[in-house]
């Protein structure tokens, strides 16, 4: 059994993402309740992504980001994995960045090409005597 295609582009289900910034420094005693945030978020927009603000200009001037930082986002990930969505960081700092790189641990980060998407500009080798595409 076959249908015709309705014309017109395509539906998409696109949702933005919900955004949360965190106050800096973020004390132990408030990664619970912006845990909470993150799924009321995820409740109350039905996204998939929650985009976390870790620029300079959102979380203000402060010491450098240190372990507290790392707890803080890896259990916001938990969060948002337990209820079907992960979270994006837009634009960390080189310090972020690289304790990130240390520990182990690997944000989608907005902007970045995805793993699989070869970096849009990027040209492939092509052999001699083969014609160029």
């Amino acid at each position: 059994m076959s249908y015709a295609r309705p014309p017109g582009l395509p539906i998409v289900d696109a949702k933005t993402p919900a955004v949360l910034v965190p106050a800096r420094p973020v004390t132990r005693d408030e990664v619970a309740g912006l845990c909470a945030e993150v799924r009321a978020l995820l409740e109350a927009t039905g996204a998939g992504v929650v985009l976390v603000e870790v620029t300079a200009e959102a979380v203000g001037p402060g010491p450098p980001p240190g372990l507290g930082t790392v707890d803080l986002l890896a259990r916001l990930e938990l969060t948002a994995r337990r209820a079907g969505a992960r979270i994006r960081l837009r634009e960390p700092g080189p310090e972020l960045r690289a304790l990130l790189d240390l520990v182990g641990l690997r944000f989608e980060m907005e902007g970045e090409v995805e793993q699989r998407e070869p970096a849009l500009g990027v040209q492939e080798e092509v052999e001699p005597g083969e014609p160029a595409v």
